[in-house]
């Protein structure tokens, strides 16, 4: 069996992540602040599924928590064969309304801790010839919307240079790019939804699935539903002087308050 660690396992994507692998077979490595939570998730997948599950407890907004799943990826005897930096959250109002503290914690659990993990994790995995990162970003990298987007489209430059360094070593790298998903995400920020359209949101399950499919085929970026596809684009063909006026207007119109 392979071992897969994912972060932020378990609520949201990072869930869903952790059922569609242990479904298939996979041993886990769950990764999250919860201890409890996590203790249950991994009795849960285990009976469910007849694979082994780890529970790591670990912050990676702190560099103890951080360097906890540095030591878990770096471990040789038992490898990590696929890492899901899922990890993330958001901050509830605009630019100078959030405290800074707040931003620089998402930068260190958006940016830093994926760097570092995914630089623990593919070393050896270019020793053995395979293995596979999926860093969780948004479509929100591709938008001009504050911190959050910023630091999803550095997690996408990120992992796009990164694949391209590692071509040919047996090690794929993906950025995977969802819209809205019905997860815990806006609810943990504070954030109400009841403005987004219905047609906006996406399932978790599905979203993995697409991913796992794009994951095997070699994809660098992954978007996974033809609906944002087809909006990002049109984002691209949008000038960047007006997309910021308009995704402005869309986030106070559709975006989470």
């Amino acid at each position: 069996m392979t071992t897969a660690l994912i972060t932020g396992a378990t609520a949201g994507i990072g869930a869903a992540f952790a059922r569609r692998l242990a479904a298939d077979g996979h041993n886990l490595v769950l990764v999250a602040r919860d201890t409890g939570r996590l203790r249950a998730q991994a009795t849960e997948l285990h009976d469910r599924h007849g694979i082994e599950a780890e529970v790591l407890t670990a912050d990676l907004s702190t560099d103890a928590g951080i360097e906890a799943v540095e030591k878990r990826l770096a471990d040789r005897v038992s490898p990590v064969d696929l890492l899901v930096n899922n990890a993330g959250f958001g901050n509830k109002g605009k630019y100078l309304d959030v405290p800074m503290a707040d931003e620089l914690t998402m930068l260190k659990v958006h940016c830093e801790a994926v760097l570092r993990l995914t630089s623990a994790a593919v070393s050896g995995m270019r020793e053995r010839g395979r293995g596979g990162v999926v860093n969780v970003a948004s479509v929100a990298a591709f938008l001009p919307r504050g911190t959050y987007g910023a630091s999803k489209a550095w997690v996408v430059q990120f992992t796009q240079g990164v694949a391209k360094d590692l071509a040919g070593t047996g090690v794929r790298l993906m950025a995977l790019c969802p819209g809205f998903v019905r997860t815990e995400f806006h609810e943990r920020a504070g954030m109400g939804t009841g403005n987004i359209p219905g047609w906006m949101w996406l399932d978790a399950d599905k979203v993995v699935t697409a991913a796992l499919a794009d994951l095997a085929r070699g994809t660098s970026v992954s978007v996974p539903d033809p609906r944002y596809k087809a909006l990002m684009g049109l984002v691209k063909l949008t000038p960047r002087a007006l997309l910021g006026g308009v995704t402005s207007r869309a986030g106070r119109t559709y975006g989470p308050k």
